[in-house]
């Protein structure tokens, strides 16, 4: 398996409304840290996230995260 590429070595964070997000798992979108579709033609597809209500998410932006889609400090590491 192929290994995403690194968006940036931060978290994206973000107070979001209540609705259906697609967080992108390969790193390739230019809408991070959402999916813009790059990923097609690849293993990668997007991770999709429902918030049920209005919160602060810290989406993970190495890819590298093992709580997907949200970041979990791995990116301290690379």
């Amino acid at each position: 398996m192929s290994k995403p590429e690194i968006a940036q070595k931060a978290p994206y964070i973000e107070n979001l409304e209540p609705g259906v997000y697609a967080w992108c798992a390969c790193g390739k979108s230019s809408k991070q840290p959402y999916c813009d579709g790059s990923h097609k033609g690849s293993e990668f597809s997007p991770v999709i996230e429902k918030l049920t209500e209005a919160k602060k998410v810290a989406w993970c932006g190495c890819k590298q995260t093992s709580g997907k889609p949200y970041c979990d400090g791995t990116h301290r590491n690379l």
